[in-house]
């Protein structure tokens, strides 16, 4: 046993030593860039990993600094059962209590475990370089975690110090003696090129990060949700809780959001909480809210984001007349997905991923786009309503991710027209509901608008577009008016007014539908809000709230019309897969800031070029004829583009050489004509070297000419004598080539 431990020590000592890395600026750099990394992750992840962890890692660099030259063996075996101990730990969590939560998390915490035990055992360049590439890692983490542009500038932040941390490096392979530098000739080390290769690296990734196509879903089907929620209480759900209004716990009756007479046991919204969500509301509220951001969307489309509608107007508001009939939905006990009722349509759909972070409180209804097919959600069930809205056992709060896959339409406007013209609806279906009060007014008021069309409407989808283009136009947003008295129509209200708040237009746009037999209901949700193109993210606030009209035509489901002023007429959706989305959606960030006369000029330009592309990349459809003009036009191009760039090499050439001096313009025109016939003239070639040796590949004629300007320029440069420029280009003139 004595023996075998004498060898195993013997083996030890006869190992070469590494050779330490001296450079402090390099060990301190590197050590930054890895905090950057550290703190990057923690500010996305939104953890406290960076308290303990870079003052760790910094004595750990410190410690390694200091024991550099030392071999450290029982050290370095006390760091290898460390780190055995960590992978174990990675592995129990992902596959254990966590294995439903963000792996990413998971695989962060790990990284900086690894690089805090790493740091103490720091003693080459090498090791050094792994640092690196953790911390290139961490920051590559963190930019899937961030959401905000805080991350831009820690990106930054990593760049500035990574271009010193490379030329270092780059300095220690070459086996320059980078302390010898810092300590001698600190100047040698350029570092004044380093804001110009800085400020071009960011133009370069700025260029291509809006050029690269975006591929048109999601590659990867691990969906981002938060870690488990545990609800005591038994799911009610039939509830709708919402943090700002008041709300009522007797099942049959749900929440009463809204305010205002007539609006029953409802109670006051604060000013941060949109009155139209809850199983009745009242319209007959005027409240300003206080702007604030609710959550963030990344989507792969813009679109309006669902949370509930309803079908039964009670004359100043609305209700769920079916809240009885929601479902309950539970999930696998080790996945977080929930499998959706889904409307069964013949039109053509589109797979959308959405995913979700609550920033503020919310109420518990889930905003999802339309036709949700699948959620990934943290609690063990959910619940679906008869009008697709979703309502989860507890009110969303502050950090709460989950995931939607959506089933989206195209609107094929040709099938809409089709499948609504002449269509029959049951008469008790609930989305003809319309007060007998009001009926015949309103269906005599939309009678007489139809009837302003140039050209007669047969489709009920085609007609319900007319409609809400003509509130959109005729009406007016207003908020002067008075509340409604007691038994007053809003609808009626908002004809005689010729206006009212908002959402009174997709009120009455909705019963103008019914009042002349075509199913309509009021959804509620949110715009799409402002989009970021840096994050990628749909910043969505608490003002963004609002509701417009679902009409359906059959076969073929609900499609939203949205008549309030001031909005498009049909929201936001799905259109063919444009994998340069993110380039437009930049450029209109941009021209928001521009004026109005250079976006114009801008936008025409940008047309142009674009039908332009579109005209050729059309012409490879259109037969041979077609395939052999679109050649011609490319060959023609690139031999345009051919000429041009030699008459502008030629014109910077001519340019260069009218500054220079006679004596010298004739030796370059001569260097040029050498060069194009194959000789050309070596930086480490004096002129008369250079002669000597062109004067071998030439005819006695050409090679003294060579050497008559060659000696010339070397008398004019050096000696100062004045040369007969007129012989010397008659000389030149026997340099060009001879044709055969």
């Amino acid at each position: 046993m004595k023996n075998w431990w004498q060898q195993i020590q013997a083996k030890i000592q006869v190992i070469p030593e590494a050779k330490p890395e001296e450079s402090i600026l390099l060990r301190v750099l590197t050590q930054s860039l890895v905090s950057v990394g550290i703190l990057a992750t923690d500010l996305a992840a939104e953890t406290q990993l960076s308290v303990w962890a870079i003052p760790l890692s910094a004595i750990g660099a410190y410690w390694s600094w200091h024991r550099r030259r030392k071999k450290n063996t029982g050290f370095k075996f006390l760091l290898a059962i460390a780190m055995t101990i960590v992978l174990f730990s990675f592995f129990g969590r992902m596959l254990g209590g966590a294995q439903n939560g963000d792996n990413r998390l998971l695989l962060a915490e790990f990284l900086i475990q690894i690089q805090v035990l790493h740091s103490f055992d720091l003693p080459r360049r090498k090791d050094l370089g792994y640092s690196m590439m953790i911390g290139l890692v961490l920051l590559s983490v963190a930019s899937t975690l961030s959401q905000t542009m805080l991350f831009g500038a820690m990106l930054l932040v990593f760049l500035a110090i990574a271009l010193p941390v490379l030329m270092l490096d780059y300095c220690s392979r070459l086996g320059v003696d980078v302390v010898k530098l810092e300590r001698t000739s600190f100047k040698k080390i350029n570092f004044r090129v380093l804001p110009a290769i800085f400020a071009i690296v960011l133009a370069l990734g700025l260029v291509i990060f809006a050029l690269m196509p975006r591929l048109p879903g999601y590659q990867l089907r691990i969906f981002p949700v938060s870690s488990p929620v545990s609800v005591q209480e038994r799911f009610n759900n039939r509830v709708i809780t919402n943090p700002g209004m008041g709300q009522s716990r007797d099942p049959r009756v749900g929440m009463r959001s809204g305010s205002g007479k007539g609006a029953g046991q409802s109670q006051d919204p604060d000013d941060l909480s949109y009155g139209g969500f809850g199983d009745k509301i009242s319209q007959n509220v005027r409240h300003p809210l206080k702007p604030r951001v609710i959550m963030r969307v990344r989507s792969q489309i813009e679109g309006f984001w669902r949370v509930m509608a309803f079908d039964r107007y009670t004359g100043q508001g609305w209700e769920v007349s079916r809240n009885d009939k929601t479902q309950t939905v539970k999930r696998s006990p080790w996945s977080y997905r929930f499998f959706l009722p889904t409307p069964v349509t013949i039109g053509k759909t589109r797979e959308v991923v959405q995913t979700y972070t609550i920033i503020a409180p919310m109420p518990n209804l889930i905003p999802a786009l339309s036709r949700a097919r699948e959620i990934y959600f943290p609690t063990d069930e959910i619940a679906i309503d008869p009008e697709a809205g979703l309502r989860a056992p507890i009110e969303l709060s502050d950090g709460i991710t989950y995931t939607v896959v959506s089933d989206v339409p195209y609107r094929d406007r040709t099938l809409l027209r089709l499948y609504s013209s002449r269509a029959q609806y049951p008469k008790e279906s609930p989305h003809l509901q319309i007060p007998a009060g009001i009926a015949q007014n309103v269906a005599k008021e939309t009678k007489r608008i139809l009837a302003t069309s140039e050209q007669p409407i047969e489709s009920d989808y085609e007609k319900a577009l007319y409609l809400g283009q003509y509130l959109k136009q005729r009406y007016q947003v207003r908020q002067d008016l008075d509340l409604l008295k007691p038994g007053e129509d809003l609808v009626e209200a908002f004809l005689q007014n010729q206006g009212g708040d908002r959402d009174h237009f997709s009120t009455t746009l909705t019963m103008m539908l019914r009042s002349i037999g075509i199913p309509a209901r009021l959804v509620a949700g949110y715009a799409p809000g402002e989009f970021n193109p840096f994050t990628g993210l749909y910043i969505v606030k608490n003002t963004d709230a609002y509701a417009i009209t679902e009409v359906f035509v059959p076969r073929m489901g609900w499609f939203t019309i949205d008549p309030i002023p001031g909005r498009e007429l049909i929201p936001p959706s799905i259109e063919e897969y444009q994998p340069f989305s993110l380039l437009q959606r930049f450029w209109n960030w941009v021209a928001g800031w521009l004026p109005l006369p250079v976006t114009a000029w801008i936008s025409e330009v940008i047309r142009t070029i674009g039908s332009a592309i579109g005209w050729f990349l059309a012409l490879f459809t259109q037969g041979l004829g077609g395939f052999l003009t679109a050649c011609l036009l490319m060959i023609s191009t690139a031999l345009l583009v051919w000429l041009c760039g030699q008459g502008w090499k030629k014109w910077r050439t001519y340019q260069r050489l009218q500054k220079l001096a006679p004596m010298e313009r004739l030796y370059q025109q001569m260097l040029s004509r050498l060069e194009a016939q194959g000789t050309r003239k070596s930086s480490a070639d004096t002129p008369l070297e250079y002669a000597r040796r062109a004067k071998t590949m030439r005819t006695q004629e050409q090679a003294g000419a060579i050497e008559d300007i060659s000696q010339a320029y070397v008398k004019w440069r050096y000696g100062r004598e004045k040369p007969e420029i007129e012989a010397l280009r008659h000389q030149l003139k026997r340099l060009k080539p001879q044709r055969k």
